[in-house]
């Protein structure tokens, strides 16, 4: 065969290679901080397939940002709020979440927490507004032809959007709080009695006491969803589509959702057909760490090293808990990378070294990394797994103490209270899982777990998105019970049909008894009187 010839059929096969996943068209309505650097992965990776990727931006924002070779591209639009109240909005709410929300009773936090998902609401509902009722940012998108929405429900809106496009819509979850909109909007089965909601903080062997606990949450958050909730984004609904429309109808029309777990983390319970679970989807093998960083790491000896971070919302902590924190890392014996920002603090060791940021997926793939302490944000959690390192967990909020909880039922973590722990319990809980062999085991375990899958998670998901565009949605693995009333979800009409029925029949059974009875009675009757 000719040189001329093998160019043109690599090029042939190239082209076919290339070509059979392009030429698709997504629209992004993201979700800031975390949320969007798990995003941002399966965006690269759809790029890298030939995709077109547009992501919607507010015009005031923190996190959306990607490398500046990156195709991904962003659609701008005004936004009616400032830089400060949007910093305000957040840090109230982290800072709330934090230090005031674990201080109150049973009750008291519901109606904190109620409060502060008001206030994110309002913010998401106003991002909402200024996006939908900006025609000239409609009419573009309108115009441009996208094949469908990829979106993240913690901030309702991109629902909405597919609605008015007319296009299919993937989700990209980790959870909603009390696991509403999986439930009533997914039409995901949750049984309560051992399927425990998000942010219950219970795992699946309940006991009595906690089945009872778990109720009074179920019951706290569809309360809060369906009363308080979800009437305002009906509003909103009906008002942009100009027809009676509610946030649950058009979030069940979601064709997929991709839920950010996967089984070394989740206890099992029932799925559906176009639910997915791709968490690790961001966890990459470690690669070499900056010089300066290695030397540290080497410097530990047999020991090994411990890295700590609390994540990127957390920037600095308050004197005494830092204090606090430092005094319990400067006694152990490994060496101990700290992410951290703000003033340093006065008990720091000799062992324990400040970074304002640090390779966190590479030092837990690094060989003399021992343990790590950690707030429990999905990411950190699945970066843990992947490499196989057992943790300290500080959960501060939101998925936070769940995740832990899920990781300590497996064998793999210890708790620990950000607000009451002491220098001695940080101290405590770092011995227990470096000198327990167990805690490494168990994290091994869910390691060997989580690599031993069929597709790696990230490929997934980039494969259900383009099934969606190529097929045009996935309405064949939408269940039935999405077009069914709560009375016929759960049978009570037929359950109250069955019931009338057997009273009916008990009633003419009675009927007829009572018939023969007095029957017999005056025939006998009749006899004596003859």
């Amino acid at each position: 065969m000719s040189v001329k010839m093998t160019a043109a059929l690599l090029l042939l096969h190239l082209t076919i290679f290339f070509g059979s996943g392009s030429g698709g068209k997504v629209l992004v309505w993201p979700v800031e901080f975390s949320h969007w650097l798990n995003l941002k992965i399966i965006l690269s990776e759809l790029v890298k397939k030939g995709h077109e990727v547009v992501v919607l931006k507010p015009s005031v924002s923190f996190s959306y940002e990607v490398d500046k070779t990156s195709a991904i591209e962003f659609e701008s639009f005004p936004s009616s709020y400032s830089i400060a109240d949007v910093e305000v909005i957040f840090m109230d709410c982290v800072n709330e979440s934090i230090y005031e929300l674990p201080k109150q009773s049973f009750w008291g936090y519901f109606l904190m927490l109620q409060k502060l998902f008001e206030r994110t609401s309002d913010y998401s509902e106003r991002l909402c507004r200024d996006a939908a009722f900006n025609k000239e940012l409609m009419t573009k998108l309108q115009n441009s032809g996208f094949d469908v929405i990829l979106a993240d429900p913690f901030t309702p809106c991109g629902d909405l959007l597919a609605e008015i496009l007319k296009i299919p819509l993937v989700y990209s979850l980790r959870f909603f709080p009390g696991s509403t909109y999986e439930k009533y909007s997914g039409g995901l089965p949750m049984p309560p009695s051992y399927v425990p909601i998000a942010m219950s903080e219970l795992s699946d062997r309940m006991t009595f006491v906690e089945r009872v606990k778990h109720m009074i949450y179920v019951l706290c958050f569809d309360f809060w969803f369906q009363v308080f909730d979800e009437k305002k984004w009906n509003e909103l609904y009906t008002e942009v589509l100009g027809r009676p429309t509610t946030l649950s109808e058009t979030m069940a029309k979601a064709d997929i959702w991709l839920i950010r777990t996967y089984w070394d983390l989740e206890f099992p319970h029932p799925v559906l057909p176009n639910f997915d679970f791709v968490g690790g989807l961001h966890c990459r093998p470690a690669k070499p760490l900056p010089k300066e960083i290695e030397d540290f790491v080497q410097s530990s000896g047999e020991h090994g090293v411990v890295v700590f971070s609390l994540g990127s919302m957390v920037g600095s902590l308050t004197e005494e808990r830092a204090n606090v924190i430092a005094a319990g890392l400067a006694q152990i014996p490994q060496k101990v990378l700290w992410r951290f920002e703000g003033k340093k603090p006065e008990t720091l060791g000799s062992n324990t070294r400040l970074y304002k940021w640090i390779p966190q997926n590479d030092l837990l793939g690094h060989p003399k990394t021992r343990a790590f302490i950690t707030h429990g944000g999905t990411n950190g959690i699945y970066e843990a797994i992947y490499h196989g390192i057992p943790v300290v967990g500080i959960p501060l909020f939101g998925d936070q103490k769940d995740n832990i909880v899920h990781l300590k039922t497996k064998g793999a973590a210890v708790r620990l209270d950000f607000l009451t722990m002491s220098s001695t319990d940080l101290l405590t809980a770092l011995r227990t899982v470096t000198n327990d062999p167990s805690y490494k085991e168990n994290a091994m375990r869910l390691s060997r777990i989580h690599h031993d899958q069929p597709v790696k998670p990230l490929d997934r998901a980039v494969f259900w998105i383009e099934f969606v565009m190529r097929h045009k949605g996935a309405k064949h693995l939408r269940v039935a019970g999405h077009d069914l009333s709560w009375v016929q979800y759960h049978s009570l009409d037929v359950i109250g049909f069955l019931l009338a029925c057997v009273v009916t029949v008990m009633f003419i059974l009675k009927k007829c008894c009572l018939f023969c009875c007095q029957k017999f009675t005056k025939a006998g009757r009749k006899k004596k009187k003859e």
